[in-house]
């Protein structure tokens, strides 16, 4: 092939529905593939730690819906990676039964499916830690410990393109992944026509968000990416957008400490020498990307661990006195909670809106709260009782907060609400390293299966 053409119609498929103009266009385009990433760690350690998703069923079930019948009709293979927000193993199969179902309900011609999982078993990665191999860590992390393999509830691997290379030779029309690199899973489209592994993965990188890449900003509108043996080009498919140098470069820089650099299983991909051309008013072409392999083949293992339960409370603040005091109110409030449960045991976390909610200690204008403030807690204990005691008292006892120049009695708060709500059990990231591994489908399971026969 001198060219292969992907089109993807959402950077997370499911977490809000595909915009179908833009996609329709995009397959008017007669892709070669059409591709799809749907997890992504930016939604917190609860959806991997309780198994669940982030986003609703019925969303995930229309991108696939409107995926599927366009890839079978055009004869085209479909990927689709990191399945229902997490990649766990569940939500692959969640995925590959939607998609039976899909089939069984449009009464499809046979195809083939493949689906891989990322799912690790904890002793597995207890024997590498006990036989020498170091599970390095990211972020100033320190080396995985079994301590803190006790305390995570489940692990996934985030695979490479290998495993959808597998499945590809295999001639699956549909490939659903476990947890994934996002870039990966449409390099392995290219990468499986032979294409060079630069090209190849900063195809992957500029597709990975779909229209986040153009401009101006609209989501979840399809893109269509070109790879060769010299450039990449993206264009935009919403007729309002357009894929320019700076829209291009500026996603391209998106989301990691180093601007020019994306690791992925097996190398680094960098963009440092890249160059930008804009061919025509919605497509620009890239060229200047190197990818150099790694020495060590390590892939990235996320894993989540259980706090507790969890209750969330809501108290508004209005009076100026009140608002310049906020955190001696809030240390009261905790003061409170640890004479009635002691100092152990238990969380209580406050987020204020309007001073610092979002950015925390970071946040340059913390000195100049706004004329009203939010006050979100979060209470996290071992039961639900506790939590949901530990959330009421953080929150009312906000009412009651002493301060010394307060001469009334109506108190400087007010609540949304005067009940806490339930929300899901709390979890933290207990696992962000790398571990080596031989061979690059070895934590990869693959299975096929022919859908429609």
């Amino acid at each position: 092939m001198k060219s292969l053409k992907i089109i993807c119609p959402n950077g997370h498929l499911g977490f809000a529905p595909l915009k179908k103009e833009s996609f329709y266009l995009g397959v008017a385009e007669k892709p070669d593939y059409i591709a799809a990433d749907s997890g992504s760690d930016d939604i917190g350690p609860v959806p991997l730690g309780s198994d669940t998703c982030a986003s609703p069923k019925a969303w995930q079930r229309h991108d696939l819906e409107v995926m599927l019948l366009a890839a079978r009709d055009l004869g085209v293979p479909m990927l689709i990676g990191s399945a229902g927000d997490t990649g766990s193993n569940s939500r692959v199969d969640m995925y590959v039964e939607m998609i039976r179902d899909i089939a069984r309900e449009h009464d499809l011609p046979s195809f083939r499916i493949g689906w891989f999982y990322s799912e690790l078993d904890k002793d597995m990665v207890r024997t590498k830690i006990q036989t020498g191999s170091t599970i390095q860590g990211l972020d100033n992390r320190d080396p995985l410990t079994e301590a803190e393999l006790d305390t995570t509830t489940r692990i996934v691997a985030m695979a490479g393109a290998h495993p959808y290379q597998a499945l590809l030779a295999r001639g699956c029309d549909v490939i659903i992944g476990g947890r994934s690199s996002d870039s990966a899973i449409f390099a392995a489209c290219a990468l499986h026509h032979g294409f060079p592994e630069a090209q190849s993965y900063y195809l992957g990188k500029v597709l990975e968000c779909a229209s986040f890449c153009a401009e101006p900003y609209g989501a979840k509108e399809t893109v269509l990416g070109e790879v060769t043996q010299d450039w990449v080009e993206v264009t935009a498919m919403h007729p309002g957008q357009r894929c320019t140098i700076a829209s291009v470069a500026g996603h391209a820089m998106y989301e990691r400490s180093n601007p020019f650099h994306e690791y992925v299983a097996g190398g680094l991909l960098d963009m440092t020498d890249c160059h930008y051309e804009q061919v025509s008013e919605k497509t620009t072409r890239v060229t200047g990307m190197k990818f150099i392999p790694a020495e060590d083949f390590r892939v990235k293992l996320e894993g989540s661990g259980k706090l507790g339960e969890r209750f969330v409370g809501m108290a508004g603040i209005r009076d100026p006195y009140t608002i310049a005091n906020v955190d001696a109110v809030i240390d009261w409030a905790r003061a409170q909670v640890i004479e009635r449960f002691g100092p152990d045991g238990w969380e209580l976390h406050y987020n204020v809106f309007g001073r610092d909610g979002i950015m925390g200690e970071m946040e340059p204008m913390r000195d100049k709260p706004s004329h009203e403030l939010l006050v979100v807690v979060q209470g996290v204990a071992p039961t639900m009782e506790m939590a949901e005691e530990v959330a009421i008292t953080g929150t009312r006892q906000l009412f009651y907060a002493r301060l010394p120049d307060v001469k009334g009695t109506a108190g400087g708060v007010s609540f949304a609400f005067d009940e806490v709500m339930q929300a899901s059990p709390a979890h933290t990231w207990t696992v962000n390293h790398t571990m080596s591994v031989a061979d690059p489908l070895e934590i990869f399971p693959l299975h096929t299966a022919e859908v429609g026969a």
